[in-house]
């Protein structure tokens, strides 16, 4: 929970009585039934709306409109927000809104509306913001019962069909009978929501020191797993914005336990469960401490920051696991991700057939079958031994990681050993693609491709594979066609959809992904959409108050959102504070880096305290207390050596190149028709130019 201080609520009698329907065991699953009925969800695109577009509930679609209609009917507005591979929204569907009893007391008592989370991130992050000022945890599905005026009232996760009757009959009863104790208390809860948007602004840029930066790594190293990789817990969390920082700041400060920590979780990731080794890609999360047992949904966004971590991973570290992750994962996306037409889907079901990880598991009497002679040395290999069994007789494929010895124990050569992986991947992919397929949500989200477009084009820096480069432009090219038009950034794009939310978080991964081209390119184009982009998020998204972003441009909820904190994703703020510090330093401009480094100090604080939650505004704060490098590359073979500087991994530097004479501060006076020069700057001071890499590296060690 991203909040400024702590909240009290005065109707604990309420919450008691509500609340405490929350504490149950899940029910049995109820034999799925058929239903002869269609509801307004029928006309949207949203796959996760489909899905229930045929519930008995007569449920519609989120607009502000159903609000006007229940304040006018004096109704309860039920709002349960999921998404397409949720798992336990398959459950509470199947169980719960497909009985016919369920819906008639929804349809009688509430208006009830489905959001597809990935859609209304905004709407999601509301509510969740309430269910943890109640102290539940959040997730999905997510079930708000709202006042008319949409102040929640109830909010809750899963609950099986009989505690979900008791929830709906007393919250019903509760407004009907006593208005002034729900009023009371639903205004007390939208008044914490609106608290969590309180920050002091600072600009003390004086606390912006290496000290703060080493007190936040070292309040989070506690928390390291040492052994399994990741943090401590029953399960482990593909973080890959929190790996970024610490690489980052591994290699920036030579911290040896901290490049330790992130090469270890990088291959205890690599080697385990929570990767498709046959199909590529990752996973959504694992669900036991040692990455073996994954949630099987593969999102967009987790594999978009693998290709770009791996990849700065593998300069760094020299793992060759690690470039066959960005290969693999990259050839997952293009075969079974990618629109025809370009752009890339937001997430494959863990669930197909009726059953959650069908898909991707094997039973002994399979592998035999396809393998043959192979089986037994691939069941050493992946680990199909009886005791490691996923469920009975199924079994999911990871690897203990020592190939090294495995070749040697096995008399294999390496040569050898990975024609035999080839071939095993051919005829198991071969085989699995005969099964029932998870859905696909095929939504095209300007974030997430975003994040792909920028791990594309880390991927091309380290690897030089010009096909990630070009998939890169093109995913960034369907965008722009697709989903911008005079300055509005569509958040969701797909052929007949009545979509047009934006959200902070697509012009500031885009303008991101986009400098990150202009970089690897030194085609101008690139810088000129990132500004662009930059310019109307301080004009349509600028909260005065806070000195951040707003999540929306609309304030059509109970409160405006500003998520400052990092999670599976980054947060759009970090994101649009690192953009004004990379646009600052290539146009000097002192009011963008004044910005950035305001943002920065104002949020300190929680840096400290929550590192791990903040860990992409820390790579900021090692940007902004390190020296920090502006290097320019100019000359016709400029594209050239900006890709050979790009390969050193430089943590702490904006690498830009022009390959024409340009007016630019970084470029100015610098270009001469038969040579290409180097410079290495720090705070517009510029060493002396020089024509190859090394010598560059050597001005940057000793500037």
């Amino acid at each position: 929970m991203d909040s400024s201080k702590p909240l009290k609520f005065y109707t604990k009698s309420f919450l008691i009585a509500i609340f405490s329907l929350l504490y149950s065991c899940k029910g049995d699953m109820k034999p799925e039934k058929t239903h002869a009925f269609t509801n307004d969800l029928i006309h949207e695109t949203s796959p996760y709306l489909l899905q229930h577009a045929h519930n008995p509930v007569n449920w519609r679609a989120w607009s502000p409109e159903i609000f006007e209609e229940a304040q006018k009917k004096n109704k309860l507005v039920l709002v349960s927000v999921g998404y397409s591979s949720c798992h336990w929204c398959h459950v509470m569907e199947k169980e719960t809104f497909e009985d016919e009893e369920v819906a008639k007391m929804m349809n009688e008592n509430y208006i009830s509306v489905k959001v597809d989370r990935e859609e209304r991130p905004d709407v999601d992050q509301v509510y969740q913001t309430a269910i943890q000022l109640i102290g539940e945890n959040g997730g999905w599905p997510l079930n708000a019962i709202t006042l008319p005026n949409g102040k929640p009232l109830y909010l809750g996760t899963y609950l099986p069909k009989e505690q979900w009757n008791e929830v709906l009959l007393k919250v019903n009863t509760l407004y009907r009978e006593n208005p002034e104790q729900a009023n009371s208390y639903a205004d007390g809860l939208s008044q914490g929501i609106q608290e969590t948007n309180l920050l002091e602004v600072s600009s003390e840029f004086e606390k912006l020191t290496v000290e703060a930066l080493q007190s936040s790594i070292e309040n989070w190293r506690p928390q390291w797993d040492a052994d399994l990789g990741g943090d401590k817990g029953p399960q482990k969390f593909m973080s890959f914005n929190s790996l970024n920082f610490l690489l980052d700041f591994g290699v920036l400060t030579k911290d040896a336990e901290t490049l330790k920590h992130v090469e270890n979780t990088l291959s205890k990731m690599a080697n385990g469960g929570i990767y498709d080794h046959i199909g590529g890609g990752f996973y959504r999360y694992s669900t036991d401490p040692q990455w073996k047992v994954p949630h099987f949904e593969k999102m967009l966004y987790d594999n978009a920051q693998a290709i770009g971590l791996y990849s700065k991973a593998y300069a760094v570290f020299k793992e060759p696991i690690y470039k066959d992750i960005v290969f693999e994962t990259v050839a997952f996306l293009d075969r079974e991700m990618k629109n025809p037409e370009g752009g890339y889907y937001a997430t494959l079901d863990a669930d197909s057939d009726g059953e959650e990880g069908k898909f991707y598991v094997w039973n002994l009497e399979e592998l035999n079958s396809v393998l043959g002679k192979d089986f037994e040395l691939f069941a050493k290999y992946f680990n199909i031994q009886e005791q490691n069994a996923w469920e009975e007789h199924k079994y999911i494929l990871y690897k203990s990681g020592d190939e090294e010895g495995f070749l040697g124990e096995n008399g294999i050569s390496t040569s050898d050993f990975t024609r035999l992986k080839s071939e095993w991947r051919t005829k198991l992919l071969e085989a699995r693609e005969s099964r029932v397929r998870p859905n696909t949500d095929d939504k095209i989200l300007t974030s997430w491709n975003a994040l792909l477009t920028k791990g594309l084009t880390e991927a091309y820096g380290t690897f030089g594979e010009v096909s990630f480069l070009n998939n890169a432009t093109s995913t960034l090219d369907f965008v722009q066609s697709k989903s911008y038009s005079k300055g509005k950034l569509l958040h969701s794009y797909k052929e007949g959809s009545k979509q047009d939310a934006s959200f902070l978080e697509d012009y500031t991964f885009l303008a991101d992904a986009s400098l990150e081209l202009y970089s690897a390119t030194t085609d101008i184009k690139y810088l000129d959409f990132s500004k662009e982009l930059t310019k109307v998020v301080e004009r349509d998204f600028t909260d005065e108050a806070t000195g951040m972003y707003t999540f929306s441009k609309n304030q059509e909820l109970i409160s405006k959102i500003i998520k400052t904190n990092d999670g599976d994703i980054p947060s759009a703020n970090s994101v649009m504070a690192h953009n004004l510090l990379r646009l600052g330093h290539i146009d000097y401009n002192k009011e963008y880096l004044s910005k950035a480094k305001t943002m920065l100090t104002t949020l300190l604080p929680r840096l400290n305290e929550y590192p791990n939650g903040y860990a992409h505004w820390n790579n900021l704060l090692s940007n902004v207390t390190h020296p920090y490098f502006e290097i320019a590359v100019v000359g016709k073979n400029a594209e050239q050596l900006v890709k050979a500087l790009q390969e050193k991994n430089i943590p702490n530097a904006l690498i830009v190149g022009s390959t024409i004479d340009s007016e630019a501060p970084l470029f100015k006076d610098r270009y001469f028709e038969d040579e290409t020069f180097i410079y290495v700057c720090q705070n517009s001071t510029c060493k002396l130019p020089v024509k190859t890499v090394d010598e560059a590296v050597k001005q940057m060690d000793n500037f």
